[in-house]
């Protein structure tokens, strides 16, 4: 069903993101690796090549301009775009042990700005201009990231609380444009390749996601605006979105 279907993964260099790039490769689907660091994308990129047509693309979120460039020059390589992921974001990772971040009395507000722009505005900023590209084919699917945060981790638990409430809007201006458009939620922390080995020993890889996000990338028009995560196989749908 996904078959030469092209997708555009961001932060898809490491870590959740590399996870979403490696399975949908294996259903062949074409991949652009969307992400900051330019070295990592080329390696997961070169990595991936075995499995899929792959290119790798040097992608900062808060860019409008960059993005608009980019996920042109994906098209023009690839052929289209069909599925857009909005991984990439600033995540607080408490469960490895990382420090806390500021409480909001001691908070920079280039701290809080850079959360707010990768994060919400990366999922505004790549949305915006997949949509073009996804009305050429009739059709795509854009699924984007929620998590939970903990304790001192609000400015990350804004963004994705205002994430799904963008999810759930978006998905009624691009229904008649055949675009479903879902939040997908791991539910858990994860440790990736780059927590501490202590945090990988207790917590789940990104492998326990498993088909998670090629199953959201075959879901039918009337699931748009909704909230899945991945168990037992199977898609769930979670709690209702925000209304």
């Amino acid at each position: 069903m996904l078959k030469d279907k092209i997708a555009i993964v961001t932060g898809s260099a490491q870590g959740i993101g590399k996870h979403a790039v490696k399975t949908l490769a294996q259903n062949g689907v074409k991949i652009a690796i969307a992400d900051i660091n330019p070295e990592t994308a080329e390696q997961a990129a070169a990595e991936l090549s075995a499995h899929a047509e792959t290119i790798a693309l040097t992608l900062d979120v808060r860019d409008e301009t960059a993005i608009e460039r980019g996920f042109a020059e994906v098209a023009s390589k690839l052929g289209g775009i069909d599925i857009l992921v909005n991984n990439a974001g600033i995540v607080p990772h408490f469960r490895w042990g990382s420090p806390l971040w500021p409480a909001v009395a001691d908070m920079p507000h280039e701290f809080w700005d850079d959360v707010m722009q990768t994060n919400l505005y990366g999922t505004f900023n790549c949305t915006k201009h997949a949509i073009p590209h996804m009305k050429n084919r009739q059709g795509g699917h854009i699924i984007n990231l929620w998590g939970g945060g903990g304790t001192r981790a609000l400015a990350y638990m804004v963004t994705k609380n205002g994430i799904r409430t963008f999810t759930h809007y978006i998905a009624d201006e691009v229904r008649d444009d055949n675009i479903c458009v879902v939040t997908f939620s791991p539910r858990f922390a994860i440790a990736t390749e780059t927590a501490p080995q202590e945090a990988k020993d207790r917590m789940p890889s990104p492998e326990v996601l498993g088909d998670g996000f090629v199953l959201s990338a075959e879901l039918p028009i009337d699931a748009s605006g909704k909230c899945y995560a991945f168990e037992d196989g199977k898609l769930v749908l979670e709690e209702a979105m925000p209304g």
